[in-house]
């Protein structure tokens, strides 16, 4: 998953002001239907208006029919008229992720834009994301609950082996190697991602920390050089992150702590049983913002908490 990524260059906006219901009935139909590299939705809260909305960014032209047909399936007719359709232009894309970008506090890191750099709380472990590649307030449930599980993992011990799959702008991954202080691998499917994760990890002085490759899952020899890892990343979509458990669970040590996210709630039974299947049981879950983080772990079964 792109997280914290529109796709690549975005050309369209699709746009629905509309109730909460609706808008999470909406985004999370639109986000198991579009490739991820290529399409991003999103449901919010406006803070000015108060009012929820669904934001859908493309690539490429959308298809207007048949997004509202979709529509239509998950909200009703009404819903698939009230969606409005605009063109994005560069400059607006770019002011609109600076508007977008608050910041976004998780245990001991904060994620900001570089506007906001001279407000993150001295005791922080501030996480800069260049303005241009960060995606708004849509998918912080997903990154700001992986950052509390990593919070929440450093209370209790220090992981020497670490792997972020999927890792979009390399928010986790910086995280975790500035928190460590150790090398952090990473990978993602898409260039960009991986372009823009080098990038964020220079300009957050986690360079020499993190070298991330252009990988499918953990197929890469960078991410297979023998080693086990004792934390891992996956914030991805709960499809591939069903795919990818016997390859993740094959780099896992004994007791490995797996942190996935990527999942509206109703993905959990099958992402947890397609995690037993190889040996990891359930830890810790969490919900924030409609999406849902699982922290899973090899080698035994722990004491489930949620918060």
């Amino acid at each position: 998953m792109l997280e914290g990524l529109h796709p690549n260059r975005p050309t369209h906006l699709a746009r629905l002001v509309t109730d909460e219901h609706t808008a999470r009935r909406v985004a999370d139909i639109l986000v198991e239907s579009f490739d991820p590299a290529e399409t991003a939705a999103a449901a919010f809260e406006n803070e000015a208006t108060l009012a929820w909305e669904v934001e859908v960014y493309f690539s490429e032209p959308p298809d207007q029919d048949g997004l509202r047909e979709l529509i239509a399936i998950a909200a009703g007719e009404e819903a698939a008229r009230e969606i409005v359709f605009e063109t994005i232009a560069e400059k607006d894309w770019v002011k609109a992720s600076l508007d977008g970008l608050s910041l976004v506090r998780a245990g001991r890191f904060t994620v900001h834009g570089s506007h906001d750099r001279d407000h993150v709380p001295g005791a922080s472990i501030g996480i800069e994301i260049e303005a241009a590649l960060a995606f708004g307030t849509g998918h912080h449930g997903t990154t700001r609950g992986c950052l509390l599980m990593l919070d929440q993992i450093l209370k209790q011990r220090r992981p020497t082996h670490v792997l972020d799959v999927g890792t979009g702008t390399g928010v986790l991954a910086i995280a975790a190697a500035r928190a460590l202080h150790r090398p952090v691998a990473a990978g993602d499917i898409d260039p960009v991602a991986v372009e823009a994760a080098r990038q964020n990890a220079r300009n957050n002085k986690a360079g020499a920390y993190l070298q991330p490759v252009v990988a499918k899952g953990v197929g890469h020899p960078a991410l297979m050089r023998g080693r086990f890892y004792d934390l891992i990343f996956a914030n991805i979509l709960a499809r591939p992150l069903m795919r990818l458990a016997p390859s993740i669970a094959s780099v896992a040590a004994p007791g490995a702590d797996v942190v996935l996210s990527g999942l509206i709630p109703r993905d959990v039974p099958g992402v947890l049983a397609a995690y037993r299947a190889q040996g990891l049981h359930l830890v810790r879950r969490m919900e924030l913002e409609g999406w849902a983080t699982l922290q899973v772990r090899s080698g035994g079964a722990g004491a489930l908490r949620s918060f």
